[in-house]
């Protein structure tokens, strides 16, 4: 199953016509997600760099939001807007599947080196 992410989260609300302010939207997450997505590939664009780009799932639904893979280097990102339900670490069968690959998860707090902003 694909993802589709927007380079601007404007035409998103424009096609599902939700203009509210973050405090009123059920949907902050994937509009987080988006927004860190878009940001990222405009970074690495920027600054010449082009990694593969990926999503992973299994068919159990366990997930990993982002991976990139540059040089033959895995790395594994997940996207969260609440910062009190953070994971700690892959789920067990990408730990398995792909071991000793960072993962981090990206939050409000912390985004600012994954955008190259500090």
């Amino acid at each position: 199953m694909r993802k589709i992410y927007f380079f601007d989260v404007g035409v998103k609300n424009v096609l599902i016509n939700n203009f509210n302010t973050l405090n009123l939207r059920n949907d902050i997450g994937a509009l987080w997600k988006n927004f860190i997505i878009s940001e990222r590939i405009k970074f690495l664009h920027n600054n010449g760099l082009n990694p593969k780009q990926y999503f992973w799932r299994t068919h159990q639904q366990q997930e990993i939001d982002y991976l990139e893979e540059q040089n033959q280097e895995l790395s594994a990102f997940e996207f969260e807007w609440n910062t009190k339900k953070i994971i700690q670490q892959a789920p067990k069968t990408f730990r398995d599947t792909y071991p000793n690959t960072p993962f981090q998860v990206i939050t409000p707090k912390n985004y600012q080196k994954f955008l190259g902003l500090n």
